[in-house]
């Protein structure tokens, strides 16, 4: 008998072979079964999310915050769809709110991060990339951005150590910014 944890379980494992349009109907199953469970919202706006649907998307994140605040993933989840759409203070707002629920979370602070850079606020960008790599000191992604944001402000040095820090890793990864999903 199929029960929401299955359901989710289920749309998790289409969400990430990349068949959101099948994940989708089963997070809605899902939540007919259990409609204030934010997992199942907040999966259901990663789904969304991934098809293009973004004020679907944000719906439903709003829908798990809603039911619980300290939902950190689906803050930073929302301030992914807002970076997307360039709405970059409501995306901040998202960041931050993630941060002041969980201010360990290396990936939201890289984002913070990225979108400080977009908006050429390298100092930021900087302190940002700065607590990802203190909190993950292998995160490639971080320390890509990290070093450009020190070629920026001009700092080489720094700079120059994060490129060494980057070719010891020997791992490659989509480089340096994005949305961080």
């Amino acid at each position: 008998m199929e029960n929401a944890a299955y359901l989710n379980h289920s749309g998790i494992a289409l969400t990430e072979a990349n068949r959101p349009n099948d994940a989708i109907p089963l997070f809605q199953k899902a939540l007919t079964l259990e409609p204030e469970n934010p997992l199942l919202w907040l999966n259901l706006g990663i789904a969304q999310q991934r098809i293009g649907s973004y004020d679907e998307a944000i719906d439903s994140f709003g829908r798990a915050v809603f039911i619980d605040d300290g939902l950190a993933e689906a803050w930073f989840s929302m301030g992914l769809v807002y970076y997307d759409l360039e709405q970059f203070d409501e995306a901040e707002e998202c960041y931050h709110s993630a941060l002041v629920r969980d201010d360990n979370a290396p990936k939201t602070w890289n984002n913070l991060g990225v979108l400080y850079f977009t908006m050429g606020n390298f100092e930021e960008a900087r302190h940002c990339f700065e607590e990802a790599v203190s909190l993950n000191p292998l995160y490639y992604d971080a320390l890509y951005n990290l070093r450009d944001a020190c070629r920026e402000l001009g700092d080489y040095r720094a700079a120059a150590e994060f490129e060494r820090v980057l070719g010891t890793l020997g791992v490659r990864s989509a480089g340096g910014r994005g949305n961080g999903l």
